[in-house]
């Protein structure tokens, strides 16, 4: 009651119908929208234009720059081939007509113009493609006039006749005398000529070449036709409706996508044009709005982006310095006419505009009447709603034929259940609870002494991979300073040697009565200085070789943090460990020394994890040590630690037995052996984890089997058996 008289009393706020506030803001978010849409679409619309350029300049940028480079890197590789084979006496170049047929099968391969080659002496030869279909052989000697010839040949590259006779001087062409100069790899300066009415643009590369003496002996290079570029541009998309040109950077052009040349023919010789004199009228006009940009070409040293304006239209320019290890110096220069894109994107933004406004148009209208139904049956919806808030939970809502409210009505039924449901099944799921709390107690118990177990398990691998690590760490460091006194002792026994020599040769040719000689040869005692000093050298290299096979054996036995399975000698890995454990081997005055005996079959190598078997070894052989202390303890004996080894299972598996002549085991002891935290050991001594973790390596890392057989008052054997190939899943 109290509720209801606080909510008729709160304070009236001014408020708008329903229809009003559906309405409203309705119509003004369309008219927003439609506006925004306008303005996006024409926005969007030159965003896309030049993305689309962008994008479609920056495809042609790369496939023309990828194209330079392979088509423009065949010379060299050509000219790096034959000269190796010359350096390595492969090629003769004193043999001409080899020389040149060579070169003519060499034309079959490669897209060349030339390959040829100029000799120091004035000679060379080569083969040519000079109307870029028939392959002819080229000759020229050192003496001039007529030294020259060009010879016709069959589909062998043999000569057949001679059909032209010239005179011809290496040291005057360019394309000898440049590479020459330079003595590396180069690019001639391009260079044309008419022949035979064929237009001949070419580029010469050209490197020096040296006998297997390394003597100069001349020049190779090989030209290629630049006029094949223009074909490659004429080839690539964008030529249809833009333009791209290379020239170099004194504006000559070198190849354009149009179907104007880039030369002109005047009293048949070729000149080449500038880029500003193109009869290209779009090549032209780009070509000098990109001069007066940057003044020159020179200039231009990084890739430029740019939009020109020519003819009232806007260009976009992109423009690629390109450039090679050989002295190429380009430019590449792509232009798109911008309104290629935009004839159809502005006629596509204005239907865009009237469609929003026809829509705008239409949703005013049907909002109203919508706007007008909602009302009525949301009022409905919410009666329904109050009288739920108010704690009356027995409510219904009669559905419509609006599927939404439908949706809403249905929703507020089923809360309403589920509310009377929930509050009959709360007083259930404490009981229940209850319940799962307490297994789930048990549970965590029994998890929490797994971990500890699983947590004793890794603590320990933690330290044999410690103690590797340490061991390798020793190992190197001591290894390096070891063999070097271990190289030089040698040296220095040499040395000793032929200086005992010439003391005695000197004492035999030359004898001394002086007194003082004869004292200090006393007081030092010459003779038994030499004698000694030829032994200590013996024991000193003695002694190294035992340091060096001990740092052998720590390395070896280190190897705890291989991951991987690998073949190993097994044998290699037990005396590795009882190098390791030689301190304990020793006798003592109340322990006597522990005899090894070693009854090794000829096994092959075994694949394992070498480090994680070494440490199964060192357990086993610790616990003998251990055993053979504590029957000392009781009784002097002999000491005996037994290892054999054998091929079991029709020599598919090794078996490895280490046996001690201790106390042994009872069956209480034996039976417990291999479980995690068992130990007789004194606490401190021991963690219980050596032979659980032993049996684990065996039997699930490397799928063997570990067994214990002992006998009280007469010793243990463990026994190790593991499959000489793994089984690795894959």
């Amino acid at each position: 009651m109290n509720r209801l008289t606080n909510k008729h009393n709160t304070p009236k706020v001014k408020a708008f119908p329903l229809q009003f506030v559906l309405i409203v803001p309705f119509l003004l978010q369309i008219f927003g929208t439609v506006t925004l849409v306008g303005y996006l679409s024409f926005k969007n619309g030159q965003k896309a234009v030049n993305n689309l350029a962008a994008q479609l300049m920056e495809r042609t940028r790369t496939k023309v720059a990828l194209h330079l480079d392979s088509f423009l890197s065949i010379p060299h590789k050509i000219n790096q081939l034959n000269a190796e084979a010359i350096a390595m006496g492969l090629l003769d170049v004193s043999d001409r007509q080899t020389m040149s047929k060579y070169f003519w099968k060499q034309m079959q391969v490669y897209d060349l113009s030339y390959i040829g080659f100029g000799l120091t002496t004035g000679e060379g030869g080569g083969a040519a493609r000079y109307d870029g279909k028939t392959l002819t052989i080229d000759d020229w000697s050192t003496q001039s006039p007529n030294n020259g010839h060009t010879y016709a040949t069959d589909n062998q590259g043999n000569r057949t006749h001679v059909t032209d006779i010239y005179d011809w001087n290496n040291f005057q062409e360019n394309w000898y005398t440049q590479p020459m100069k330079a003595g590396k790899a180069i690019w001639s300066r391009i260079y044309t000529w008419n022949s035979a009415n064929t237009p001949y643009i070419t580029a010469s590369a050209g490197r020096p070449i040296y006998d297997t003496q390394n003597r100069l002996l001349g020049m190779v290079g090989a030209d290629i036709h630049l006029l094949k570029l223009s074909e490659f541009l004429q080839r690539l998309d964008i030529s249809s409706t833009g333009k791209i040109f290379i020239l170099e950077r004194n504006g000559l052009l070198i190849a354009n996508s149009g179907t104007e040349k880039p030369f002109v023919v005047v009293k048949d010789e070729i000149q080449r044009l500038h880029a500003t004199d193109s009869p290209d009228a779009a090549i032209q006009g780009i070509a000098k709005n990109i001069q007066h940009t940057f003044n020159d070409f020179q200039s231009i040293t990084e890739p430029q982006k740019l939009q020109l304006h020519w003819q009232g239209e806007t260009h976009y320019v992109n423009i690629l310095p390109w450039r090679d290890q050989y002295g190429l110096d380009w430019l590449v220069v792509i232009t798109l006419p911008e309104q290629v894109f935009m004839s159809q994107i502005n006629a596509n933004t204005q239907m865009t505009i009237l469609l929003c406004l026809g829509a705008l148009a239409i949703a005013s209208i049907m909002g109203y009447f919508t706007t007008r139904r909602i009302a009525r049956l949301i009022l409905r919806i919410n009666q329904a709603s109050q009288a739920m808030a108010s704690g009356n939970l027995d409510q219904t809502v009669e559905l419509t034929k609006i599927w939404e409210l439908n949706t809403l009505a249905l929703s507020f039924n089923y809360m309403a259940e589920q509310l009377r449901e929930s509050f009959a099944a709360l007083e259930s799921s404490k009981t229940e609870l209850e319940d799962r709390v307490e297994e789930r107690t048990t549970e965590l118990k029994k998890a929490f002494g797994e971990l500890q177990r699983s947590q004793a398990q890794v603590i320990q691998s933690e330290k044999m991979s410690s103690l590797g690590q340490l061991v390798a760490g020793i190992a190197h460091e001591i290894n390096n300073p070891v063999n070097f006194i271990h190289g030089n002792i040698t040296h220095l026994s040499a040395y000793t040697q032929d200086l005992l020599r010439m003391i005695q040769l000197y004492q035999e040719r030359h004898p001394s009565n002086d007194l003082e000689i004869q004292e200090l040869a006393a007081e030092i005692d010459l003779d038994f200085l030499i004698e000694d000093l030829q032994k200590m050298l013996t024991s000193m290299k003695m002694g190294t070789d035992r340091i060096r096979n001990i740092v052998l054996s720590l390395r070896n036995f280190s190897r705890m943090d291989e991951a991987e399975f690998k073949a190993v000698d097994i044998h290699e890995g037990i005396e590795s460990t009882l190098l390791i454990l030689q301190h304990r081997l020793k006798g003592k005055p109340e322990f006597p020394a522990i005899q090894v005996i070693r009854d090794y079959d000829n096994l092959p190598e075994v694949e394992c994890y070498p480090g994680q078997l070494n440490q199964v070894f060192m357990n086993i052989l610790v616990n003998a040590m251990d055993a053979l202390e504590e029957a000392n303890s009781q009784e002097k004996h002999s000491n005996l630690i037994t290892i054999r080894t054998s091929m079991i299972n029709n020599s598919q598996w090794v078996e490895i037995a280490i046996a001690d002549n201790g106390t042994g085991m009872p069956d209480k002891v034996k039976n417990h052996i291999f479980d995690p935290f068992f130990t007789t050991k004194p606490i401190g001594k021991g963690t219980g984890m050596g032979m659980a973790i032993s049996y684990q390596i065996i039997t699930e890392k490397h799928g063997g089997k570990l067994e214990c057989v002992s006998i009280l008052g007469k010793g243990t054997e463990f026994v190790i058996q593991v499959p000489i190939k793994q089984q690795v899943a894959e």
